[in-house]
């Protein structure tokens, strides 16, 4: 039974928190601003979403929350580590412990069945091949895919593809779950499904951060964090948490 809904306790320290964080990049003889002296702190157990228009720096964002950038200006703290100015290696353990990432195409590898997708980061974290089975098994199971553990993505559906790769981002038991537009290659009604095992996962605990620029999606969130030309421009509590029950047909 899922427990719920789980609150956030601002009274502690941040999971995240972000001070006067700033990327800059040089094309050429243009440099670009995509990010601009953003200052936020995200708790334990939040559901946030990023939104803005192409250009306002919520990927740009997301890539350094997630580890996959360094800002250029400012700190960057994450569960208690001081991560803008680690290097390549010290960032690639971060990701693999700390977060879990869901993708727009997903990502998956083609070849792999299921469980081999969901296993994968497991491979990299150093565990035998029992613990990897055994944890990506309920990986899947919390997704509600463990029966198609043996099939490979192309014998998946989008929904079922995207529920993969929620196992894997989940396999690892990461401090947060970082999605990227995860419903922008769904349907309505799959987008709704989706959404609705965020829901469940937020409830039991888990921390999420998503990127989307499509209102409805981001209107799932407890919190919305607008951007735009690479700054905050609002941040606020969603007071109109949109229902997971997709309309009929």
């Amino acid at each position: 039974m899922v427990k719920g809904p789980y609150v956030a306790d601002m009274t502690k320290e941040p999971l995240i928190r972000t001070e006067s964080l700033s990327r800059v990049y040089k094309m050429g003889h243009e440099t670009i601003y995509a990010l601009k002296s953003v200052s936020i702190e995200i708790q334990r157990g939040e559901y946030v979403a990023f939104m803005g228009p192409s250009g306002s720096g919520k990927s740009t964002l997301m890539n350094l929350i997630g580890c996959l950038d360094t800002p250029t200006t400012g700190s960057y703290v994450l569960n208690g580590k001081d991560v803008s100015n680690m290097d390549e290696n010290e960032l690639a353990e971060i990701r693999n412990k700390e977060i879990g990432f869901v993708f727009q195409t997903f990502n998956l590898l083609p070849r792999a069945t299921a469980m081999e997708n969901v296993a994968l980061p497991l491979v990299y974290a150093g565990y035998g091949k029992t613990d990897r089975i055994k944890k990506a098994s309920k990986a899947l199971e919390e997704v509600s895919l463990i029966d198609r553990a043996t099939h490979k993505p192309n014998e998946l559906s989008g929904g079922q593809r995207q529920r993969v790769a929620i196992a894997r981002a989940l396999v690892n038991d990461p401090s947060i779950i970082l999605a990227d537009e995860p419903t922008g290659n769904l349907d309505t009604k799959t987008s709704y499904d989706i959404m609705n095992l965020f829901d469940i996962l937020h409830k039991r605990g888990n921390t999420i951060i998503m990127v989307t620029h499509e209102e409805d999606i981001a209107r799932f969130a407890h919190r919305i964090v607008r951007l735009r030309d690479g700054l905050v421009e609002s941040d606020k509590q969603n007071d109109q948490i949109r229902s997971t029950t997709a309309p009929a047909n």
